[in-house]
């Protein structure tokens, strides 16, 4: 009797904690201040901070190995209900619903529990209020002009690091010593705005990395271990800023546009070329994105000025993902931009493009240099 008095009221205690999570969950976005403070700049540091550090012990990540774990033990119950359907399919069949009950109450705790180590930072404070930027569209002038910049940026930094045997920028300590760099960018970051630093576990290579490629994911932040995982199959060029962004994700910036500026401001202060480049690379191609749609004719104008480094780092670039694009990569790519809209980022996958007005309010403020 006391036992059954206990397992009630658990579940009480259980349902109670579900119910307030989805309460919060869902007002959040009405009180951006109120996470900013209470949520993002204290419970989320003190879960996110010492749980990314105990993940970081292993070598491996954890994220990967649980998913891979959950895939595979999903197939064998999926196996295992065929089976039972064909030795007693109407005392399996009654039992359907009361399965499909836990499983709708298990997805919404998985839901819950997303918001509260993570999620809830979608709807803190945009990075533009809490660093003093402001954002306003910019001109196509504007454009090409920070694009210029960019380019000749760019064109410097690869000058000054390594290459492999087909003249494409490689990483000369390779990829784990480049992950295990990657921190340095962050702490001088946090020196200029605070909210960017904290203690933090390395981000992780993915032993699946080629077949990440095969669905255009070159990284992904895992809350439930507090992982910033990497594909490290991609080419080199790119993955110190793939590394950074997903950096930025564990400092609780969710916002894509707002991870994109991060990573390219903290591999901006980074003491190695090969960052400062990855970052100045992240940033021109999304500028020359936008100049591209706001003056065709400007974009072409600065198109040639990029030094013969940057073609062969762009061509391979181009070609690696073309060797990886189907339909796979087309079904990620619309469960991705799902998973954006569901997490009140209207855009979808173009909330990535947003950066830009990130980058031309610094710049109008002489802060990119």
């Amino acid at each position: 009797m006391r036992r059954r008095r206990q397992l009630k009221r658990s579940n009480l205690i259980m349902y109670a904690l579900i119910v307030l999570g989805l309460i919060l969950s869902l007002s959040a976005p009405r009180i951006p201040r109120l996470i900013e403070g209470g949520y993002s700049r204290s419970l989320y540091r003190w879960l996110s901070g010492p749980l990314s550090r105990l993940t970081g012990i292993f070598p491996f990540s954890l994220a990967e190995t649980l998913t891979v774990g959950l895939v595979l033990i999903g197939l064998f119950r999926l196996v295992a209900l065929v089976r039972r359907l064909r030795k007693a399919p109407g005392n399996t069949v009654r039992k359907i619903p009361r399965a499909l009950g836990r499983l709708a109450l298990a997805l919404v705790v998985v839901w819950v529990a997303f918001n509260m180590l993570w999620g809830l930072n979608y709807s803190r404070l945009p990075f533009a209020d809490i660093a003093g930027l402001p954002v306003q569209p910019g001109t196509a002038a504007e454009l090409k002009e920070l694009a210029l910049y960019l380019t000749e940026r760019a064109n410097d930094l690869r000058a000054n690091v390594s290459e492999d045997d087909r003249g494409v920028m490689m990483l000369a300590d390779g990829v784990r010593g480049a992950l295990a760099r990657a921190d340095r960018g962050f702490a001088l970051a946090a020196k200029i705005y605070p909210a960017l630093g904290g203690l933090y576990g390395r981000p992780k290579g993915v032993l699946l990395s080629r077949l990440w490629s095969y669905t255009g994911i070159t990284g992904m932040y895992f809350p439930f271990t507090a992982e910033a995982n990497v594909n490290i199959d991609i080419p080199h060029f790119m993955l110190p800023a793939t590394a950074a962004h997903e950096m930025a994700h564990q400092r609780g910036f969710a916002r894509e546009d707002e991870a994109n500026f991060l990573a390219y401001f903290a591999c901006s202060l980074h003491p190695d070329a090969d960052f400062q480049y990855s970052g100045t690379m992240l940033a021109l191609l999304n500028t020359m994105s936008a100049l591209y749609r706001a003056d065709p004719d400007a974009y072409a104008e600065v198109r040639e000025l990029y030094s013969p480094g940057l073609n062969r780092d762009l061509r391979d670039w181009a070609e690696y993902w073309r060797r990886h694009e189907g339909p796979v990569e087309r079904a990620s790519n619309k469960i991705n931009d799902s998973y954006l809209k569901a997490n009140r980022q209207p855009d979808g996958v173009q909330s990535y493009g947003r950066m830009v007005d990130l980058l031309l309010a610094m710049y109008r403020q002489g802060k990119i240099n």
